[in-house]
């Protein structure tokens, strides 16, 4: 009897692995006898004991049974002939489930550009958005802080922790952007979430029924588009030019919408700042209609050029807007914190979904993180890593000047994690061109075009800069110039 042994586990499992899937796929009908221990153990080259302990496991479990002085045999069931396709039935149509209306929105929804854990090689040269900046991260304080954690708790830290995020973490975030964001919050309205995603996503589950109008900035971050696609929404474009968002542009189809997601620090990904008229605007609109307003501050910690605008959280008087934020582009994208800010009157509403979503967040990483922010050393990584970007982006636009020149026009410049490059006289499939022979030489850059619902004329570039060095920056440019 031929079996395959996959190498996963000790040699008794794969033995009864290999049996069970015979049993199980019909090669061994029920009520035919298996070779005795010994056969199997010499044709194997596995010691007798590895193979009985298999034929032990699969009685066990009521696949074989056996029959003293005669051998061991496969056992006929109902139930097990329910596991087996029928004949001209491949297993892969069994298979197939029903899909819910959710599984297929979600199918059918424009899916995360990112190549997060793609396990691919990345390019040299490699300017995606969103890539961290992890040389920046004070690991040694951040490990000290960890491992103080880790030795210092007690039972309970190894428990279930609040739903809404650990008490000490809401509470040095509330603070911090009391202090530095000019956020109105206390902790009582912060919950910890995974990520920014799993913000945005809760949020389009809670406010937004099939069919519901929601807008977003046109261009605009796809994640968030897909996430209001996933929960059955109409998602309207919202246009944006040098100013921001301009409502006075919206679509008839959006004047009624339930939900507006917006970037106003920095609009992503043109870079715009959302003037404070706009601002006021958008506020006034929410509150005529009863919209809510998300409002991710995915970059705020690196904001140049003096204090930014006051969010429009703090401009708030009705309860009309979400502050979102996360750690993973000032921090790392592996510690998975983030967190909303909520009106009083959903605070207790999130937390519930979040307890029935995941259960909770890891509590060791909020109480270090939580220490990290207390003590001050998140401001003081903050001020470090805002200088260091700030050197890595004026390497990035010097470079661009000196290889690119009047060829594109530069976009979003002055703040944030990335800029938009445009090329006036290059057409979308162009670029596509570009892009293509660029990754031949080993330089990743990426096209803006996933973050249109309408395809512009032109092709355009979205450039992240943090996890490349001056250095680096320029060779990148220089080599994508060469690529026109």
């Amino acid at each position: 009897m031929f079996l395959h042994l996959d190498g996963n586990g000790p040699r008794y499992r794969q033995v009864y692995a290999a049996l069970r899937e015979a049993i199980l796929r019909g090669d061994v009908r029920a009520g035919a006898r298996l070779p005795s221990t010994r056969e199997l153990s010499e044709s194997l080259g596995l010691s007798r004991i590895t193979v009985q302990l298999a034929f032990e496991q699969l009685i066990a479990e009521g696949y074989v049974e056996a029959r003293v002085g005669s051998g061991t045999y496969v056992l006929g069931s109902a139930a097990l002939d329910l596991t087996r396709p029928a004949p001209g039935e491949s297993a892969r149509a069994l298979a197939a489930p029903h899909l819910s209306a959710l599984a297929k929105r979600l199918t059918a929804a424009t899916p995360l550009l990112s190549a997060r854990g793609h396990g691919r090689a990345r390019p040299r040269y490699d300017f995606r958005y969103g890539l961290p900046a992890l040389r920046d991260v004070p690991q040694a304080r951040w490990r000290r802080l960890l491992g103080r954690q880790a030795r210092r708790a007690d039972v309970t830290a190894y428990d279930y922790g609040p739903a809404a995020g650990a008490a000490a973490l809401r509470e040095a975030i509330a603070g911090y952007l009391r202090r530095a964001r000019g956020v109105a919050c206390d902790a009582a309205h912060v919950v910890i979430v995974n990520g920014s995603q799993q913000g945005v996503d809760l949020c389009a589950r809670l406010l937004l029924d099939p069919g519901d109008a929601a807008l977003l900035e046109e261009p605009g971050y796809e994640g968030a588009r897909s996430a209001l696609r996933a929960a059955g929404a109409r998602v309207v474009p919202l246009p944006v030019d040098d100013d921001g968002c301009d409502l006075a542009r919206l679509p008839a189809a959006g004047r009624r919408a339930r939900l507006a997601y917006v970037t106003p620090a920095h609009q992503f990904p043109t870079g715009a700042v959302l003037s404070l008229p706009r601002r006021l605007a958008l506020l006034d609109w929410a509150r005529r209609t009863g919209a809510v307003i998300i409002e991710d501050d995915y970059d705020g910690e690196f904001h140049d050029g003096g204090r930014p605008l006051a969010p429009l959280q703090g401009l708030d008087r009705d309860g009309r807007v979400i502050y979102l934020g996360t750690f993973s582009k000032v921090m790392f994208p592996a510690l998975r914190l983030g967190y909303l800010v909520l009106p009083p009157s959903l605070a207790r509403l999130f937390a519930h979904a979040k307890a029935l979503a995941d259960g909770g967040t890891s509590g060791l990483e909020q109480q270090a993180l939580a220490q990290f922010i207390a003590g001050g050393s998140f401001e003081r990584h903050v001020r470090r890593a805002r200088a260091h970007n700030r050197e890595r982006r004026e390497a990035l636009r010097a470079a661009i000047a000196r290889h690119l020149g009047a060829r594109v026009r530069v976009a979003g410049s002055n703040a944030g994690l990335h800029l938009l490059l445009t090329l006036p006289r290059v057409s979308p499939e162009h670029g596509e061109r570009i892009i293509r022979r660029a990754a031949q030489r080993d330089v990743g850059v990426y096209s803006a075009l996933p973050y249109f619902q309408r395809a512009p004329r032109q092709a355009a570039l979205v450039l992240g800069y943090t996890a490349l060095t001056p250095a680096e920056i320029e060779a990148g440019i220089e080599i994508l110039a060469s690529c026109w």
